[in-house]
């Protein structure tokens, strides 16, 4: 059994799509899947699982809670390996030791190409 974490984009945010993580859990739960953790009103879970790959999971995950919660969204499922080499990859630790609640981290299906990445940065206006 492999550990995952699955994220949900834009849920229980400003009142919007929102989603009871007793719920979630169950849905998790009902799915097959083991130790299933909610944190707070996120819409983060961490799971046991085996045998799907990530883009299977993401559309599992994805078609369940529209169809038994009635909310429309994306996840982004990650292992647990693949998170530590996030966290081991962090371009700032001492951002992340001083302020860690002002670090952010951004997950998304695919690599972004050249054009992408150079279009995002310009968009960034601030001291990010």
């Amino acid at each position: 059994m492999r550990t995952h974490i699955a994220l949900l984009r834009g849920i229980n945010v400003g009142g919007n799509k929102m989603v009871p993580m007793k719920e979630l859990k169950a849905m998790f739960v009902d799915l097959g899947f083991k130790d299933a953790v909610t944190l707070l009103q996120s819409g983060n879970v961490v799971f046991s699982g085996k045998g799907k790959s990530r883009d299977d999971l993401e559309n599992l995950l994805a078609g369940q809670t529209e169809k038994r919660l009635g909310v429309k969204c994306d996840y982004f499922v990650r292992t647990i390996e693949e998170w530590d080499e996030i966290i081991a990859s962090n371009p700032f630790p001492k951002e992340a030791e001083e302020d860690p609640s002002h670090l952010l981290v951004a997950v998304q299906r695919d690599k972004p190409d050249t054009e992408e990445l150079k279009a995002f940065q310009a968009a960034i206006t601030g001291p990010e």
